[in-house]
């Protein structure tokens, strides 16, 4: 972006789109170079409310400069030519599956979905998956999972593209029990495959499940509230299709692309005017 920032003429209109704002507890040094960035430009799209805030008061972008345009599903996924089979690490659940897809790093609390597995009594058969490239020492993660009764499978490592769509449609219940963040691609994909979905207030996260109650809404780091949610959803099949009903219609309307193209589209138009 700071070269964008140089290189693009200042006769001409810039927009852009703030995947990545700063840190959580940002230094006064990240926060002026932010600024600078974002400062640089006409408009500057962020994908939830929550991101528009932390532009507007702490990188101090005036508000008009500031637009909210969610960020859109992961569809492209569930059209592959070329799906893979599910992975044999994986195969033969014969009950419930609860999910925890993507990276595994620290603030994902990973450790916090292994504590909430261990208090709840699930339906017999019930697994939880951890699947996804480690960017951690999980061996001490995998030492706590092996102690508990309801079993437990990792697979940690890279999931091409390929290999998504079957390990999300033999998924019952995706989890995103993260400690902090902004925006998540598992979330949107998680949309994209009408997935049932219990998810961390944090960050964007919650306008996503407020969204028609697209998904089940949690405190961060609370593993009692998480262990409640997963125990009820993996315990009733209808409020999970009920909820999965509902993420499909979210990633389909407002997260879905044509919707998005149109609201972006319209902020081009303007600022060229």
């Amino acid at each position: 972006p700071g070269l964008d920032r140089r290189l693009i003429p200042h006769r001409l209109p810039r927009v852009m789109t703030a995947h990545y704002i700063a840190p959580p507890e940002p230094s006064a040094a990240e926060l002026r170079r932010a600024g600078r960035v974002f400062g640089a430009m006409d408009a500057v799209i962020a994908h939830s409310e929550a991101g528009a805030s932390r532009l507007r008061d702490e990188v101090g972008l005036p508000g008009e400069r500031v637009r909210v345009i969610p960020h859109g599903v992961f569809d492209y996924l569930t059209e592959q030519r070329d799906e893979a089979p599910l992975p044999p690490e994986l195969d033969g659940a014969e009950g419930p599956v609860v999910l925890m897809f993507g990276l595994l790093r620290p603030y994902k609390g990973i450790d916090v979905l292994i504590e909430a597995f261990g208090r709840i009594d699930p339906p017999e058969g019930t697994e939880l998956w951890i699947v996804g490239n480690p960017r951690m020492d999980i061996s001490g993660l995998q030492q706590a999972a092996a102690r508990l009764k309801g079993a437990v499978r990792w697979l940690p490592r890279f999931i091409p593209d390929r290999e998504i769509p079957a390990i999300m449609r033999r998924a019952d219940l995706l989890v995103l029990p993260y400690r902090d963040g902004e925006q998540s691609g598992v979330l949107y994909t998680g949309l994209a495959f009408g997935k049932a979905m219990v998810i961390s207030d944090v960050g964007g996260f919650g306008e996503v499940a407020r969204t028609g109650d697209a998904a089940r809404l949690v405190a961060p780091d609370d593993p009692d509230q998480l262990a409640g949610a997963v125990a009820e959803l993996t315990a009733d099949r209808e409020a999970r299709e009920r909820l999965a009903g509902r993420a499909a219609a979210a990633g389909s309307g407002v997260f879905g692309w044509q919707s998005i193209a149109e609201r972006t589209l319209d902020l081009y138009r303007e600022v060229v005017v």
